[in-house]
C-alpha cells in the first residue's frame, strides 16, 4: 500500500482529516517532504471562502482565498516535533484588535508569495518545501470562485426561493439549501488538479460542508471528466452528522441524493459512511442497493473519532479512515 498514489478532494477541517489519513496510508510522512513531480498524495482544494482572514485577503489582494489551501497544508506537515511546530505555526492567529487580529501566519505566507510570483502554485510549492509537507496541495481551480445557492424558507411562504451568494452566507443561512452554482459558472480547472486525479490509485470526495466545500468541485465540468476517466477508486467519504446551516436534518440519502442531483454523471465507487449513523436495517439495506444501482458500493465502517475520556467525537479518525479504505481495497 505504500506505493498508492491518493488525491483528496475538499476543504476546511473535513479534507484536513482525510489527508492526515492519506499520508498515512501512503508512509509519505517518512522522509523529507516531496518533490512536486514524485508525490504520492495530493489535495485538491476548494477556493471559494470569502470569510474571516482569507476573504480579507481575497478583496484586498485580490488573491485566491488561502485558507482552505493552509489548513491542507497543515495536514501534510510531518507528524514530528518539528513538524508539529511548523503546522502549528501556519495555523497561528495573531491576536488583538488591529490590522492583523485575525489574520492566519500561513495565510499572509501564501498571499505574500502568491504576489510576489504572481503564481499561486509556485508560492504552495515554496510553502511546502518550507514546511517539509508530506503531499502536495493544489487549488481546484486558478481563480477565486463564488458559490450562490438556491434557498427556501427565509420567507413566509416557504415555496418561494431566494438566491443567497458568497460561502459564508451559504454555511450559515437559517434556509433550507436546494442547490449552488458557481461564479463564473464553469470555470476552468487547474491543470495540476486534473492531472492528480488521472494519475491517482484512488480519489477521495468529502466529507466536508457539504455545499460549499464538497459539491463545488462536482461543478467545475474538467473536474467530473477526470474523475470518470481516471482508474482511480473513487471513494466519497459521508459527513458524519448533518451539519447547522447548510445540511440541517440532512440524512444519509439525502447527501448522496444531493450529490447525484448536481453532479449526474459522476462514477463513484464507493460510499464509505460511518457505522455509528442511526439506520435501521431497512434504511441500510436500501442504501446498499441505491449504490448498488449507480455501480458503487455502500461500505458501513467505524470512522469517528474517539477523545482521551472515550467519548466520540464529530469528526473522523484519520487510522480509520485509512484501514476502512484500504480493507476495501485488499478485499476487491
Amino acid at each position: 500500500m505504500t506505493q498508492l498514489r491518493i488525491t483528496s478532494l475538499g476543504g476546511g477541517h473535513g479534507l484536513h482529516q482525510t489527508l492526515i489519513a492519506a499520508k498515512r496510508m501512503t508512509s509519505a510522512q517518512d522522509g523529507d517532504g516531496c518533490d512536486p513531480e514524485a508525490c504520492r498524495v495530493h489535495a485538491v482544494v476548494t477556493v471559494a471562502d470569502d470569510g474571516g482572514s482569507s476573504g480579507r485577503l481575497r478583496r484586498e489582494l485580490a488573491v485566491i482565498p488561502p485558507g482552505d489551501l493552509r489548513m491542507a497544508m497543515a495536514a501534510l506537515t510531518p507528524e514530528t516535533d518539528d513538524g508539529d511546530l511548523r503546522r502549528d505555526a501556519l495555523q497561528h492567529r495573531f491576536g488583538g484588535n488591529g490590522a492583523m487580529a485575525g489574520h492566519a501566519v500561513g495565510n499572509l505566507i501564501i498571499a505574500g508569495l502568491t504576489e510576489m510570483t504572481g503564481n499561486i502554485q509556485q508560492a504552495l510549492d515554496t510553502v511546502a518545501r518550507w514546511t517539509s509537507a508530506k503531499g502536495r496541495v493544489l487549488p481546484v481551480a486558478l481563480e477565486p470562485l463564488d458559490i450562490e445557492a438556491e434557498v427556501a424558507g427565509l420567507d413566509d411562504d416557504p415555496r418561494l426561493i431566494r438566491s443567497v451568494r458568497g460561502q459564508v452566507a451559504v454555511a450559515t443561512t437559517p434556509g433550507s439549501v436546494r442547490r449552488v452554482r458557481l461564479h463564473p459558472a464553469q470555470p476552468a480547472a487547474n491543470p495540476e488538479a486534473v492531472d492528480a486525479i488521472l494519475n491517482a490509485d484512488i480519489v477521495t470526495i468529502g466529507p466536508g460542508s457539504w455545499f460549499s466545500s464538497v459539491l463545488p468541485h462536482l461543478l467545475i465540468p474538467e473536474i467530473v471528466a477526470a474523475l470518470n476517466e481516471t482508474k482511480a477508486t473513487v471513494v466519497v467519504i459521508l459527513n458524519l452528522s448533518p451539519e447547522a446551516g447548510e445540511t440541517p436534518g440532512f440524512s444519509t440519502e439525502r447527501h448522496i441524493h444531493v450529490l447525484s442531483q448536481h453532479a449526474p454523471e459522476l462514477r463513484v465507487d464507493m460510499f464509505l459512511v460511518d457505522n455509528g449513523t442511526d439506520l435501521t436495517a431497512g434504511e441500510r439495506s436500501y442504501l446498499t442497493r441505491t449504490a448498488d444501482q449507480a455501480g458503487a458500493r455502500m461500505v458501513f465502517a467505524d470512522l469517528r473519532e474517539i477523545d482521551a475520556s472515550g467519548e466520540p467525537m464529530n469528526r473522523h479518525d484519520p487510522d480509520k479512515l485509512a484501514a476502512a479504505i484500504t480493507a476495501e481495497l485488499d478485499g476487491n
